[in-house]
């Protein structure tokens, strides 16, 4: 990968203290899903958010599968999920037998759209349907409308998760997303601010949510071999731990090297006029994750990344509508209007944190 590329998307910026904290988990032989980067990064994430319960999982979609479970949601279930995400926001309700129910974005941020969400929690009450949970997923970073969706929720008794996979300190309306939801689950893979080069985390403030997905991701593992369900294997190791908690240590380094890095973007997108950023919403902060610009058609977008994939620099076509791709062809769907208008169009830019201003230039003038 790297010999075809000059400059790459996003990598992990690993310039604090993994290598030693690596070393210390080698030499003590705590290298599994137990020992104490587990429970430092744990504890370390909580406090960040302002949460009580957190719970290393061996991957972001671990992490929001075992939110759902913690949520109540059972086979058959209505599972209500942003037509415009990365598809573990879809697989992660599958995998537990739930039924998808595709629901469109507003344009104005990007994330499930308020008004559209209470059609189809109506729609499938009405149809004898049980909706078990609304996954609002916070993409690029930017923040979904989530005192709207919240009401939605609220007022059809629908529980609320956070998929908030690359937005660890974007803010909403003053406070951290991760903390708004019933549930939230973040990802800590390869590309993410910060990585543990796979991983995920679930957090909630209700303790026997947080015992559910406790027990869960642990085979339901008792003292002496007791099992009280079947669960899965979904812990963290501290490996991945001791990576995560030095990201950790770093994070708003890397969180200011992104957002300069996403001002600059921004303004030489806005001097080009023929990209487009992603908007923000007022009253919300992103953490500038994964910086993306707007094509005026799929067709451009291609032709853009075609062209700085021959000039060595990596670009990506972020995200397509989930309802026209065949494995979500039997989903239930509302008309998708700005999820499929949007379809494609969207490309995202390199924005590692360690990206240099020389490397930026490069990017920003071809």
């Amino acid at each position: 990968m790297t010999e075809h590329y000059d400059i790459l998307l996003c990598t992990p910026d690993l310039r604090g203290r993994e290598r030693d904290y690596l070393e210390q988990c080698i030499n003590d032989t705590w290298i599994s899903s137990a020992g104490p980067f587990v429970t430092e990064m744990e504890g370390r994430l909580a406090a960040y958010l302002g949460r009580i319960y957190a719970i290393a999982t061996s991957s972001g979609t671990a992490a929001l599968e075992l939110a759902l479970i913690a949520a109540g949601v059972k086979a058959g279930d209505v599972v209500m999920v942003p037509d415009y995400t990365f598809s573990a926001t879809a697989t992660a309700a599958a995998h537990i037998g739930a039924r998808l129910h595709l629901v469109d974005i507003s344009l104005n941020s990007f994330g499930m759209d308020p008004q559209d969400l209470a059609r189809a929690i109506e729609a499938n009450g009405k149809a004898g349907n049980r909706v078990g949970a609304a996954v609002a997923v916070h993409s690029f970073g930017y923040p979904a409308d989530l005192d709207a969706l919240k009401s939605v929720c609220d007022a059809w008794e629908v529980p609320l998760i956070e998929d908030a996979a690359g937005a660890i300190g974007t803010c909403y309306k003053g406070r951290h997303v991760g903390s708004h939801g019933r549930l939230v689950a973040f990802s800590f893979n390869g590309n993410k601010t910060p990585t543990t080069g796979g991983g995920g985390m679930t957090l909630t403030d209700d303790p026997e949510m947080a015992e559910t997905v406790r027990v869960h991701s642990t085979n339901s593992h008792g003292p002496n071999y007791h099992y009280k369900v079947i669960g899965y294997n979904r812990r963290m190791t501290n490996l991945a731990a001791a990576i995560g908690l030095a990201q950790l240590e770093r994070l708003e380094e890397m969180l200011a090297h992104k957002k300069r890095i996403a001002a600059r973007y921004t303004a030489a997108l806005s001097e080009m006029g023929v990209l487009a950023p992603v908007p923000e919403m007022s009253r919300a902060t992103s953490n500038c994750w994964m910086q993306c610009a707007i094509a005026p058609s799929e067709k451009v977008a291609i032709s853009l990344v075609d062209f700085m994939e021959a000039r060595r620099v990596q670009t990506r076509i972020f995200w397509r509508s989930l309802a026209g791709e065949p494995a979500f062809a039997q989903a239930a769907r509302t008309a998708l209007t700005n999820s499929r208008a949007v379809s494609g169009r969207v490309v995202a830019l390199p924005c590692s944190s360690h990206l240099t201003g020389e490397q930026q230039d490069r990017v920003i003038e071809h």
